[in-house]
């Protein structure tokens, strides 16, 4: 087993979290740990369950199920005859109602922000049919890049009514989660996908290729009681991200 899981897996044994009793939910830690600290990388090879098991002094059946678990979430993904790798695409489901943040720390990864702009301004008129607001109304703007540790994946630009969100520079990361702390969490939400090239400034700012492929999701979201609480455009680096729905037919 490489050193860097020996380590990891060491330090998590000296911890007393009750999160950490059972040894599988252990096992999936020590792999989260190792791909969020980069010692492995998107599409690297995992040790076999043979391996990890032996060095881990654990069953196979334990390394199988935290094994599993990971693939579920797509953090992993396994090859037929070839073994387990780091997933080298992040699989983000239109499915579920999930902020940036919570869709890379699901994944092992860890997710920040680096503003660009963040403040309030008068709506524009994108901004008031987006968000159901009166022209003059007033809202909250962030404007920033997003990353994986180091590697930048999505430009981001959300508006939200200033009476919901009167101080922008509460939000240091996740806005949903200052928006769970204002008892204000999004409940539904519409999105749009289409596809994108990226101009020369978005290549820069995502260290891709002028030209590159990519996508713009357009979000509305919602509370409980049909208020529109945001609106993002977010700007998805083609090469890193899949986006995939549950389709059902009708009932006859």
């Amino acid at each position: 087993m490489p050193t860097p899981l020996l380590k990891i897996w060491r330090q998590l044994a000296r911890e007393k979290s009750p999160s950490r009793d059972l040894a599988w939910m252990r096992v999936r830690s020590l792999i989260e740990r190792a791909i969020a600290s980069g010692d492995l990388p998107p599409g690297s090879a995992l040790p076999s369950e043979r391996d990890l098991s032996s060095q881990l002094a654990l069953s196979r059946v334990t390394v199988r199920k935290a094994i599993a678990g990971l693939v579920a979430d797509d953090v992993l993904i396994q090859r037929h005859g070839a073994g387990t790798f780091v997933a080298g695409r992040i699989v983000k489901s239109f499915s579920r109602l999930t902020s940036f943040s919570d869709d890379l720390r699901a994944r092992g990864l860890n997710p920040r922000s680096v503003f660009i702009s963040r403040g309030s301004g008068e709506v524009t008129p994108q901004e008031a049919m987006a968000l159901s607001l009166s022209p003059g109304a007033r809202v909250a703007r962030l404007y920033r890049l997003r990353y994986a540790g180091d590697q930048p994946l999505a430009i981001e630009r959300t508006a939200v009514p200033l009476n919901l969100l009167p101080d922008p520079e509460r939000v240091t990361n996740s806005l949903y989660e200052v928006l769970d702390g204002l008892g204000l969490r999004p409940q539904r939400a519409l999105q749009r996908l289409r596809a994108v090239n990226f101009d020369a400034d978005q290549a820069r700012q995502l260290d891709v290729a002028v030209g590159a492929a990519g996508l713009l999701i357009e979000r509305r979201s919602f509370l409980d009681d049909g208020r529109v609480i945001e609106f993002t455009c977010s700007w998805y680096r083609g090469d890193m991200y899949d986006f995939v729905a549950e389709l059902t037919g009708d009932t006859p």
